[in-house]
């Protein structure tokens, strides 16, 4: 897949192309979901068959029905396009679209796509090997809120002062609002029976924050931060070192330029462009007063050939 720049609106749309992609399959998958969620696979609820080999199943433990869980690697990315309610994938694609807009827009496609399911495969294995310690209840994990909380922490990082309206009415800065959210889920990680995988939320955020830090071509303002500030020194300011100036000889700005009789044939001699363009290039690093008497002579004699 090719980088996608988008020549209409200025290079910017509404819609790139991941960002529709994801949001069509997203509603695919719902609708997917929603006609087999009453029909009978093999003798068993299609609920049940769909989130066995589909949903992100515990590593080890037993499902509702007695049976072990059935984890398959594939199943770190086929649980970010399914979800439990209208509510749910309501929400998640509005986010999506809302934050990851101007993400895609500004990587390009395939790096954002990259970066979408990247966050949601580190909140799937953050969820996978941190709840059972913590003493989260197994059970299968959808939905693709781990990646959006990736693509929340990119937008925070890549556009801190953007303002956002909360309830469409609060303006909230994206670097505020989207700490906030951080710092929330971090303090319900303990709710393990909540039904939400705020582990997952946090995996996401941990992506994000990583990618953010490590890909050379993004400049953010956390980056800058762990930079050096090229125009500051290490030699420390002398506070005395004013003082000290008063007492320096000080060197005269402006010197008179001697007259220069060129009619005299041993003051007569050829000189080169170079040797003047030099001449010139060491009158503004150190002032005329620096000159030698021989290139005093040659600035004087090239002056009055050209008038």
């Amino acid at each position: 897949m090719n980088n996608y720049r988008n020549p209409g609106f200025g290079g910017f749309s509404l819609f790139p192309p991941v960002l529709k992609n994801l949001l069509i399959i997203n509603g695919v998958v719902f609708v997917l979901q929603f006609l087999l969620n009453n029909m009978v696979i093999g003798e068993l609820p299609g609920w049940y068959v769909i989130n066995k080999w589909f949903a992100l199943n515990p590593i080890s433990g037993l499902d509702a029905a007695g049976m072990p869980y059935n984890f398959q690697v594939w199943q770190l990315i086929t649980y970010q396009f399914m979800h439990g309610n209208f509510s749910h994938i309501l929400f998640n694609m509005f986010a999506l679209w809302m934050f990851g807009m101007e993400v895609e827009n500004m990587w390009g496609s395939k790096k954002f796509l990259y970066f979408y399911l990247s966050a949601g495969i580190a909140a799937g294995l953050l969820h996978l090997f941190l709840s059972p310690l913590l003493g989260g209840g197994a059970a299968v994990t959808i939905g693709a809120s781990g990646s959006i909380f990736g693509v929340l922490t990119a937008f925070a990082l890549l556009f801190p002062d953007r303002l956002i309206f909360l309830y469409f009415f609060i303006p909230v800065k994206a670097k505020y609002l989207i700490a906030g959210m951080i710092l929330l889920e971090f303090l319900l990680v303990d709710s393990a029976n909540s039904g939400v995988a705020h582990l997952a939320h946090l995996g996401g955020a941990l992506l994000g924050f990583i990618w953010i830090l490590a890909d050379p071509s993004i400049n953010a303002d956390i980056k800058r931060m762990f930079k050096r500030n090229p125009y500051q020194t290490n030699k420390p300011k002398n506070p005395f070192g004013s003082m000290g100036d008063m007492f320096k000889k000080k060197d005269k700005p402006i010197e008179d330029a001697t007259f220069y009789e060129v009619n005299d044939k041993n003051t007569e001699q050829s000189f080169s462009q170079k040797e003047i363009d030099a001449i010139l290039d060491k009158i503004s690093h150190s002032g005329y007063q620096n000159l030698t008497e021989h290139e005093k002579k040659i600035l004087f004699e090239a002056s009055k050939k050209m008038r």
